[in-house]
Parts: structure tokens; C-alpha cells; sequence
């Protein structure tokens, strides 16, 4: 399946016909659409869903066109529409706060997406950010497998895969991610793309902080 299209706005709304609606966030949707990889756009769909639904089981207030957004945009850094210079999660926030910039978002709003998409790979800080940042977080992480699926529950896990299969995502995401750590390993020693190139990338290796602290410029 995975020279399937992508899921569509409609579809997704069929099966999920809560999510919030706005034209921008169908802007944000057709923009991520249109520049991921099927498996990859179907992964940022799902974990949309999975954001709304733990903002409603848990009654988190939020922007919802920041959370969408967010959700929608944050693995831009993984394509070549966001190959900027740093670890993928600022080179896609950078694209995503000028993208919501061009449709007219305040400081404030804009900032929150770059949090949220910069922050989404480090749920360990991002959980006590703003709430679009911490649901962001919180939505994509569900769909590789927290503690947050068993809130989610069986019938919403099911439900999203059926609106947005997976069509091969742990083989394709892996494949990805391993090849940004074969050629920009500069920037994936701070994130978690290290763990995929430690243990599946011959030749990777990451500069240690204890080489660093050991061979600082200090007499003692």
C-alpha cells in the first residue's frame, strides 16, 4: 500500500467529523499534503486526530487552528520543502511560522506553531509548554505508541487508521529517518534520529558530551 495517495480532507471528515474546520486549516492541509510522502501526510492526519481527540477527552483548552496547523506542518522538516541547515524539527518550524506569517498570524500564534513543531520531537519539555504545544506533542507521539494510546482507546485508534492507513509507516519512516542520519548526521545528534542512526546507520557515530566536558579549554 504504500504507492497509495494520501488520505483528502473529506475523507478524513467523514470518519472524524469533529475536527475543527476553518478555511486556513484546509490551507494547512492541502499545503502538507502536497509536500509529504503518502505515509508520511497520513501520519501528520492521524496524529491531528489524536491532538483533538486527547484535547477533548482531557477538556484542554486551545487554539484549534494552532493545534491543526502544528499537527499538519510538523514533519515538513523531513522533505525537501524544509532542508534547511538545522535538525529538521527548526528547519520545519522556520517554514511552518512563514507559512502561517503569509496568512496573517500575530506574533504570539506564530510563535506557538514554532514552538509546537520545534518542541514536538522533545515531549519531555514540550509537556510543559503552552497547551497547543503539549497536545501537539502528546498528538503525535500517540501514533508511534505512548501511554496516551490506552487514553485514546481501541475504537479511536482504529477509527483514525481507517480514515488514514499507515501504509507501511514503521518500514518507511525508518528508511527516512535513516537516511537523514546517513546524509546530515550533523543534524541528528540532538534529537532522536540519533537513536535510529546508532543502531541501524553503519558508521554513524555522535559526538559524546563527556569528550566535550573532558576537553574543555580549563586548567583543572
Amino acid at each position: 500500500m504504500t504507492d497509495a495517495a494520501p488520505v483528502t480532507e473529506g475523507q478524513l471528515r467523514t470518519l472524524f467529523p469533529g475536527l475543527p474546520q476553518s478555511p486556513l486549516i484546509s490551507r494547512a492541509f492541502n499545503h502538507a499534503r502536497e509536500r509529504c510522502p503518502a505515509f508520511l501526510f497520513n501520519h501528520v492526519a492521524r496524529s491531528w486526530m489524536f491532538a483533538v481527540k486527547l484535547a477533548a477527552l482531557d477538556s484542554v483548552a486551545h487554539d484549534a487552528e494552532v493545534l491543526a496547523v502544528s499537527t499538519l506542518l510538523h514533519d515538513l522538516g523531513l522533505t525537501e520543502h524544509a532542508s534547511g541547515p538545522n535538525r529538521f524539527e527548526v528547519n520545519g518550524a522556520e517554514v511552518a511560522r512563514a507559512f502561517v506569517r503569509e496568512q496573517g498570524f500575530d506574533d504570539r500564534r506564530a510563535q506557538l506553531i514554532w514552538d509546537s513543531i520545534a518542541l514536538h520531537g522533545t515531549p519531555s519539555i514540550a509537556a510543559f509548554k503552552e497547551p497547543e504545544v503539549a497536545l501537539c506533542a502528546r498528538g503525535i507521539g500517540a501514533d508511534f505508541g505512548t501511554p496516551d494510546n490506552d487514553l485514546l482507546g481501541v475504537s479511536t485508534m482504529t477509527l483514525a487508521i481507517a480514515a488514514a492507513p499507515r501504509l507501511d509507516m514503521k518500514r518507511q519512516f525508518t528508511a527516512c529517518v535513516c537516511h537523514m542520519a546517513q546524509t546530515k548526521p550533523e543534524t541528528t545528534y540532538a534529537n532522536f534520529i540519533r537513536d535510529f542512526g546508532e543502531r541501524l546507520v553503519p558508521g554513524y557515530k555522535a559526538p559524546s558530551w563527556v569528550d566535550v566536558i573532558a576537553n574543555g579549554p580549563f586548567a583543572e
